[in-house]
């Protein structure tokens, strides 16, 4: 339990608008959106400075407390969720956009800053900050940082690794850290920038992050393709990338997706269809006519059912939005939704449908899938009810089964969620004993007294 000596501390440090302690507040920031997963935290702080982020730090360790970083609570593997009990040390406060580099190309946030606030102020500017997390409303950068965080347009423009030029941290012992910067090129000593990036707050707690900005492309297209069978999609999907295409985004949704978003956004998607795929390609107008065209062609040789072209930008938009809808449509027909991050090679996408089919019937569950085709990232999601302890013990089973054959194929546990609590045995499948070991060891040298975002990414602590 937190002395109360330690409370007017943290008091004094920060202010008492910036420590929470009422018990109904703290109950809400014990969860994040993983379903099923809940710890409350002792104390909640919210900092307004960098400085006041090495106080708490300093405090926490004075009384070996643990520290659990936060932000808006989006995570799906339950990584700001105060396992040890503890602070909880939310960096919502932290909001402001510091700057925007038009000659350089950059933008300087703090932590707390909403994903899709840096994308519109960017684009005041003329600029484009292409990360898109499917949560970009409400997400914040560096919740996006230590996720890695992808989107939408992860296929053609990267995640968030690729836009983070330089970090403003404060490490476990209270110091702080800036590494990276604005130059384009720096191989100047060890890449501790790349390091922290998917820490998952392990390792330090971000509070100020600069990233690259590119200009926006010029134009773009956007088509939308039905299928009569989900193993035609995922063809499509290889087919396109072997002749070379590379569209800003490709996704897919399976039947019961289509469903479920229609039933929620009603824009007329056809409810017969097995599946969809939403390909967008965007750049020079005239790369953009030639690569839709050479789309099309490619969707009308793998016969699907249907293609269509969005006629103007407001649709355009429309179809991008309904696809973001997916997890909420999805989470509307049951108590509880589990949601799944597995990322294959794209060859293996048709085999991964087929598998998840099998999967469905031999677990007797219900799944949607969607997801980011492009990049074989996929999102098979168990529509249950935590209450049914079969019913979860069989979901659990499904993807146990999937992830084994995932990794059997190449594939990865994770291509943005994280690890967090969620898939700590999986992670340790993935890269074996000697992988967290090395883990283990950075961790230790970072962080020797254990307090920073305890319980996560390793199986055993």
């Amino acid at each position: 339990m937190i002395q109360q000596a330690t409370i007017d501390r943290l008091i004094r440090e920060i202010g008492e608008e910036n420590v929470i302690t009422a018990a109904e507040d703290l109950l809400v920031l014990g969860y994040d959106s993983t379903p099923g997963l809940h710890a409350t935290p002792e104390l909640v702080v919210y900092p307004t400075s960098s400085e006041q982020v090495q106080s708490i730090m300093q405090i926490a360790r004075d009384n070996s407390l643990p520290i659990t970083p936060r932000g808006s609570g989006t995570g799906l593997s339950g990584g700001s969720i105060p396992v040890n009990g503890g602070i909880v040390i939310c960096l919502n406060k932290l909001n402001k956009i510091l700057e925007i580099d038009e000659e350089n190309l950059t933008a300087t946030c703090q932590a707390g800053v909403i994903t899709l606030d840096l994308f519109n102020a960017a684009a005041q500017k003329g600029l484009f900050y292409p990360p898109d997390p499917g949560s970009q409303k409400i997400s914040t950068l560096a919740g996006n940082v230590m996720e890695d965080a992808g989107g939408l347009r992860g296929l053609k423009y990267g995640v968030t690794r690729d836009y983070v030029m330089a970090l403003k941290c404060v490490l476990p012992d209270g110091s702080l850290l800036s590494t990276g910067g604005k130059s384009v090129k720096d191989v100047a000593g060890y890449a501790f920038k790349d390091l922290l990036v998917g820490s998952e707050g392990t390792l330090a707690i971000i509070t100020e992050i600069t990233v690259k900005l590119i200009p926006p492309p010029q134009d773009k297209r956007t088509l939308l393709a039905y299928f009569d069978d989900i193993r035609t999609a995922g063809a499509a999907v290889s087919k396109i990338i072997a002749a070379k295409i590379i569209p800003s985004t490709m996704e897919i949704m399976d039947k019961a997706t289509i469903n479920c978003v229609e039933d929620y956004v009603k824009i007329g998607l056809p409810r017969e269809m097995a599946a969809l795929l939403l390909i967008e390609v965007d750049g020079h107008p005239a790369m953009v006519a030639e690569e839709a065209a050479a789309v099309e062609t490619i969707l009308n040789q793998v016969k699907a059912a249907e293609v269509h072209i969005a006629k103007d930008e407001a649709e355009a938009t429309k179809l991008a939005e309904a696809r973001r809808t997916a997890l909420s449509a999805l989470a509307r027909v049951s108590p509880t939704t589990l949601l799944e991050d597995a990322t294959v090679p794209r060859s293996m996408l048709a085999d991964t449908f087929t598998l998840i089919e099998k999967l469905t019937e031999k677990y007797a569950l219900t799944v949607g899938t969607f997801g980011h085709a492009g990049d074989g990232n996929l999102h098979p999601t168990v529509l249950c009810d935590e209450r049914d302890k079969d019913e979860m013990r069989r979901a659990h089973a499904f993807y146990d089964e999937l992830y084994e054959q995932v990794l059997a194929w190449g594939g990865t546990v994770s291509g943005e969620h994280g690890i967090g609590i969620a898939k700590k045995e999986y992670l340790a499948r993935q890269i074996g004993p000697g992988g967290v070991a090395v883990m283990k060891r950075i961790k230790q040298s970072f962080d020797p007294q254990g307090l920073l975002n305890p319980g996560k990414i390793f199986a055993d602590n």
